[in-house]
């Protein structure tokens, strides 16, 4: 797995206002395997509604991928908890997750800060 990346580009543009993101619906299994079709989007013809569709999907699965992270985050703070009698250190949870020791402490002090309500920022 690797570490989450930031919002802003390679060229070090601000990123883009935060749009709704489009709803992420589910393909028929079938469909899924199949590498030529994804999300239907091969059968718009027009590219002005395949630029839009495509850049709805785009927003839908970062906004997953963000929140997914804050999960794992929140996951991580807790099976760190000292008041666990399970608690995991954060070597094992970096095993767990597929990161290094050293993302593990700091995706388990995000996660502690967003269990507190806080605006945690991963950094």
């Amino acid at each position: 797995m690797s570490e989450p990346q930031s919002a802003h580009s390679a060229a070090g543009k601000q990123p883009a206002p935060r749009l709704k993101p489009a709803q992420l619906l589910f393909e028929p299994a079938a469909l899924a395997e199949d590498e030529e079709h994804f999300f239907d989007l091969e059968s718009i013809e027009d590219p002005r509604e395949l630029l839009g569709r495509a850049s709805e999907l785009t927003l839908a699965f970062r906004a997953a991928a963000d929140r997914a992270t804050e999960f794992q985050a929140i996951a991580a703070a807790q099976l760190a908890d000292p008041k666990r009698f399970d608690r995991l250190t954060p070597a094992a949870i970096g095993e767990q997750a597929g990161w290094s020791e050293d993302y593990a402490k700091r995706m388990i002090e995000f996660g502690e800060g967003l269990m507190r309500g806080g605006d945690a920022a991963l950094s």
